[in-house]
Formats: structure tokens, C-alpha cells, sequence
């Protein structure tokens, strides 16, 4: 069995608690791009209609969902530039109120202070919005730049979770092999992500409401996570059984 040296990060509700944030931003644009192009929708979307339709999965894919369910086209210029008008428009809601899951900044200092592990974030989200968070919670002092991945980003053709492209491509980035990585998701797709490229997954359903976790963990579990926790308190425990072989 190899030995686990490499933690895979995912970002949303994982290391912080954008989901919302970003989802708002979403919300507002979509609408915006629904009733540009004629499409009736029973009710405008809200942050949270689309966080229950779409969680885990970047703009641009929610993007190719919609214009298959309400039979629509975008240009591809058009596509790329309702991209950027997103990305900007999270920034701005991240910057001004971000911050981080509860308990993450203490497992993540207890990890630097170890040195065992190499620390990375593989998100679904474009680079740059990803380490504008990662820098505005102060997480940028245990991960650098070059060791954060972006589906929509760092690929050379843009994907999103649950496509196992970018978790391939980080592992081919940083040398390693799937056996010798554990990854952290919260989501049905990062989960599938994750697990389509090999990679053991610990489930996280910290940042969902109460009466949602214990769906959320059936869900993650189904999705192939193999330990599921709900707090970051319960880290330390949850890897100790992936590397011991328990799970």
C-alpha cells in the first residue's frame, strides 16, 4: 500500500464557505442571460434554487446544463464573456465577506506544522477566484499558488467536477499517484471527481444545514467517498483510518 503524502483540497464549502456567496452572484447573472435569450422560467432562480440544481459543478458548466433544459444557445464568444462577467461578480461578493469553514485553519496548521504532506486545492472554480478566497481568509500561507488547479482554468479544455480531469491533471502536475493522495470534497460531483481518478475521498458535510446532513452523507458515501465527516475536528481520525487501511 503506498503511504498517503498528498492532501487534495477542494475549495467551495470545503476550505471556505462561498457556496452561498457565489451562488447569489450566480443567481443574478443567469437571470439576467435567461431573459436575454426568451427563456420562460416559472420563478427567477435564487442562490439557493441553484445551489440545490447545480452545487459542485463551475459557471461555465452550469452554463451547457441550462442551455440543454431550456433548449437555448450561446455563442461561444458569448459563453466566454458571461464567464468572465461571473467570475468578476463572485470576486467582488467573495472579497467583501468570505471566510473560512469552521475548524479548517486549525487542521491546516496542524498539517503545515507536521510537514507530511503536500497541501493543494483542486477546485472546479476558475483559478482566480479561487486564490483571490484563498488569500482573502489568509489559507495562502499554507498553499501556494502553483499548487492550486482549476477545472475551469488549468486544463487545456476548460471542464468541471465531476469530470476526473482535473484531480488527473493535478496528480500528473505534482508527480504523484492516485494511492499516494487523499482529496476533501463536500459535493455529489467533486466526490465522483475525485474517486473517477482513483483518489480514497473523505465526504464533508460541515457547511450543510443540519437537517440536510445526513442526506448529504448518503449522498457523498453513494458518490464513493469512503469516510464522511462533519466537522474538521474529525480529520486527524478520518485520514488515520484511510492510511491505516480501515477505510
Amino acid at each position: 500500500m503506498s503511504k498517503i503524502n498528498t492532501l487534495l483540497f477542494d475549495c467551495d464549502n470545503t476550505l471556505v464557505l462561498s457556496e452561498e456567496l457565489a451562488f447569489e452572484a450566480c443567481a443574478e447573472l443567469i437571470n439576467e442571460i435567461c431573459a436575454t435569450h426568451n427563456v420562460k422560467l416559472e420563478k427567477p432562480f435564487t442562490g439557493e434554487s441553484l445551489i440545490k440544481e447545480f452545487v459542485g459543478q463551475n459557471f461555465r458548466g452550469m452554463l451547457v446544463g441550462l442551455q440543454k433544459i431550456y433548449n437555448f444557445s450561446l455563442t461561444p464568444e458569448q459563453l466566454e464573456d458571461y464567464v468572465r462577467r461571473e467570475e468578476d461578480a463572485v470576486i467582488a461578493k467573495l472579497k467583501a465577506s468570505l471566510v473560512p469553514c469552521p475548524g479548517v485553519d486549525a487542521q491546516l496548521e496542524a498539517l503545515q506544522a507536521e510537514g507530511k504532506y503536500k497541501l493543494v486545492v483542486v477546485s472546479s472554480s476558475a483559478k482566480r477566484r479561487v486564490w483571490a478566497s484563498v488569500v482573502k481568509v489568509g489559507q495562502d500561507r499554507f498553499f501556494s499558488e502553483d499548487v492550486v488547479y482549476s477545472a475551469a482554468t488549468s486544463l487545456p479544455v476548460p471542464t468541471s467536477k465531476p469530470d476526473p480531469a482535473i484531480y488527473i491533471h493535478s496528480l500528473e502536475q505534482l508527480g504523484k499517484k492516485a494511492e499516494e493522495a487523499v482529496a476533501i470534497e463536500d459535493s455529489k460531483s467533486g466526490t465522483l471527481s475525485a474517486v473517477r481518478a482513483g483518489i480514497k475521498t473523505i465526504g464533508y458535510v460541515g457547511p450543510y444545514s443540519d437537517d440536510r446532513k445526513a442526506e448529504m452523507e448518503k449522498v457523498l458515501r453513494d458518490a464513493g467517498a469512503v469516510v464522511v465527516m462533519k466537522d474538521w475536528s474529525e480529520f486527524p481520525e478520518m485520514l488515520a483510518k484511510i492510511e491505516s487501511g480501515a477505510a
